[in-house]
């Protein structure tokens, strides 16, 4: 040997993810990694909570998560060399739970279907100009709406899990009784998360859910388990992964062939919406505060990460969980000086260590991450700042996108409202001309939907 193994280690790191070219080095990177790893790790306990409520073996989603999370990131820093991580996506894990499953009634089974096709039809768009295209056409309004909808939908559904807001056959909603362990658990998680954030700790998310979890042992809410079950052989897969049902995804619903084929489209189309504005959104606010724009103002390899983000999709789906995207948690690791690939690869990793902590899962009860889903609701909210509400035609269907989102307990419906009445107002106000043609076809495409199934 010429040269040690650690110097041989850096001549790779250097020529493959091009550190010096991006002004960075790799102790910069490992650190930004971690603590994006950090950050976003909070999606392993809470996703298992949301899916299991299809019926989805919580240990088998758990699995499916790191693995998904992993390899859509390890894509992200060996194909498109961004210090970008992905996961399981807030929002569509609800959407594919409360929406998908508990309101459309299909299984969770033909909800993965759903989420293969999407991931393929995303695959097949990103690799044409489709993909710009709707990017364009869709209103600055509605991305903007999108995203502040489901951050309070999100956030209701948190306050509900926690015991704090509970059904009322007088006012619709109430109020839970805040002296119960189960609220006072949940209020004591949000306090603590609230402050961490306030604070900028990094982390802020995992800790409360950490913290919060042992506080709710002596409140005889959570169970502890044995050092020797915490750490332990990842548990099995099987009952998750394949489990994709394509018959049973066109032959379910009451309305016929024809209500049950409109139904899927308009489940693939939300899921492609939402995924698509949520990785955009990120990618693009994300590389500009870390001036990794090009001179026209483009993420760089922006074509390759899309593709990442897409593939990765297709693969949880395999694996047995909902959409995967681009996770915002990202910035942290960027923020860290994280500038290339070599950020990601770190965050996948640890994605894959994690797998040997499932203990830790079945142990966190609902109140611990209650408190997450509603921080996380709180930062989604932020783009509802960049709306118009001067602008009536702007104001309207923004409003109906994120008031019905959380009302009626469906992203879907609160898109579907958004895209309807959008052109709409444009119309009738004269300016039907700057509405791109797409929207059109997806009001039609949505109020379709609404007349064949109007449950």
């Amino acid at each position: 040997m010429t040269k040690d193994g650690s110097t041989k280690e850096k001549s790779f790191l250097e020529s493959y993810f091009k550190l010096s070219e991006n002004n960075t080095n790799p102790k910069t990177e490992i650190v930004a990694g971690i603590t994006t790893f950090i950050t976003m790790a909070y999606i392993i306990f809470v996703n298992p909570s949301i899916l299991k409520l299809t019926g989805m073996e919580p240990n088998a989603v758990f699995v499916a998560t790191c693995l998904a999370a992993a390899v859509g990131t390890l894509i992200m820093a060996l194909y498109a060399n961004l210090p970008f991580a992905q996961a399981p996506g807030m929002g569509l894990n609800a959407f594919f739970t409360f929406t998908v499953c508990l309101t459309l009634h299909y299984t969770w089974q033909q909800a993965l279907a759903a989420v293969f096709i999407s991931g393929v039809l995303f695959i097949i768009i990103t690799l044409t100009s489709i993909r710009e295209k709707i990017v364009d056409a869709l209103p600055q309004t509605l991305k903007f709406a999108i995203s502040g909808g489901i951050g309070l939908f999100i956030a209701l559904i948190g306050l509900k899990s926690g015991g704090i807001i509970v059904s009322n056959q007088a006012t619709l909603v109430g109020f839970g009784k805040l002296i119960e362990p189960s609220a006072t658990l949940t209020l004591i998680g949000i306090l603590i998360t609230a402050i961490l954030m306030a604070k900028k700790v990094k982390g802020s998310i995992l800790i409360g859910i950490l913290a919060t979890t042992v506080i709710g042992i002596p409140l005889k809410i959570t169970h502890p388990v044995s050092f020797d079950k915490l750490i332990g052989l990842p548990p099995s897969i099987s009952p998750t992964f394949l489990k994709m049902d394509f018959g049973g995804l066109l032959g379910i619903g009451k309305a016929g062939v024809v209500g049950a084929i409109v139904s899927v489209i308009m489940v693939v189309i939300t899921i492609c919406l939402v995924d698509l504005f949520d990785t955009l959104g990120t990618l693009v606010g994300t590389a500009q505060k870390a001036n990794m724009v090009d001179e026209n103002g483009r993420v760089k390899n922006m074509s390759k990460a899309l593709l990442c983000d897409a593939v990765a999709t297709t693969a949880g789906s395999l694996l047995g969980t909902s959409t995967v995207v681009t996770y915002v948690e990202s910035t942290s690791g960027v923020a860290e000086g994280g500038r290339t690939g070599l950020t990601s690869l770190v965050t996948g990793i640890l994605f894959l260590f994690a797998l040997f902590f499932s203990g830790l899962v079945g142990m966190v009860p609902a109140q611990a991450t209650a408190p997450a889903l509603v921080i996380v609701g709180v930062l989604m909210m932020g783009s509802v700042t960049k709306i118009n509400f001067d602008d009536f035609t702007e104001a309207l269907p923004a409003f109906f996108t994120i008031a019905i989102m959380p009302f009626s307990y469906s992203i879907a419906n609160g898109i579907a409202a958004g895209i309807i009445s959008y052109p709409i107002l444009k119309l009738v106000t004269g300016r039907g001309k700057k509405v791109h043609p797409l929207v059109y076809i997806l009001a039609v495409i949505f109020i379709i939907r609404f007349l064949i199934l109007p449950e």
